[in-house]
């Protein structure tokens, strides 16, 4: 599993990604000082690191040359072309501007992380908390994982593709059929019930509902409402 180094002083800012990508199966360090950063560096033994400028002690551009060739995003509140343009030529891979969205970042450290080989060869999918690994079928969320069939991973990444989305029952079968090409509605009903199983037994929390006679879409809990929950208890399949 990959190792990402998170320096950054801001301790909510660097609690908030050590959160996230642990629950997403990353392996974790954490530095809130330059001086503190190159002193844990060699031990950490990072594949990617995420760098903030404004550190006490050495600086996020003192930092960046002595970090050798393990890619490096830049996260910073600067967002001048010229700053850009100095750290890329520095030596980072990537700068994202602060305040940034979380998915965009985590998009760029998985798509550094292929290029670099050292993770998954397929993609690390999301929706809220959980994640998905596309090469184990893992479903990751809270420090608790669970093992997916190959028919639940391939339903579950079709609807986490398209969130908020109610996907038509044909649909699934169809985009699935080259994981699962003996899947039938009947027996899609017996998946999408044991992948709900397996959903709350990591987060407690059921996100799959059901859309009585169309198919199924992937919601939080904050998206719904008394109606909804009623509706998707009369419709679950």
């Amino acid at each position: 599993m990959a190792t990402i180094f998170i320096i950054d002083d801001d301790v909510s800012i660097n609690e908030m990604l050590r959160t996230a990508l642990t629950k997403r199966g990353f392996s974790v360090v954490q530095a809130f000082s330059g001086t503190e950063a190159l002193l844990a560096f060699s031990k950490a033994q990072p594949d990617l690191v995420l760098l903030d400028l404004g550190l006490p002690g050495l600086s996020g551009e003192d930092v960046l040359p002595k970090l050798g060739t393990v890619p490096v995003i830049v996260l910073s509140a600067r967002a001048s072309a010229e700053d850009k343009v100095s750290l890329l030529l520095g030596g980072a891979v990537d700068y994202v501007t602060k305040p940034f969205d979380l998915h965009e970042l985590l998009a760029r450290i998985t798509v550094q992380l292929r290029g670099k080989g050292t993770v998954a060869e397929t993609e690390i999918y999301s929706f809220g908390d959980i994640a998905l690994h596309g090469d184990t079928r893992k479903l990751v969320a809270d420090g608790r994982s669970a093992q997916l069939t190959r028919t639940e991973a391939a339903i579950l990444r079709l609807l986490m593709q398209r969130p908020g989305q109610v996907v038509a029952k044909l649909t699934i079968l169809d985009c699935i059929s080259h994981d699962t090409p003996d899947c039938t509605e009947d027996s899609l009903k017996i998946h999408i019930h044991n992948l709900r199983r397996k959903i709350q037994s990591v987060t407690e929390t059921e996100v799959i509902e059901a859309v009585w006679g169309i198919g199924y879409v992937l919601k939080n809990a904050a998206e719904k409402n008394p109606s909804d929950a009623s509706e998707a208890k009369t419709a679950k399949s």
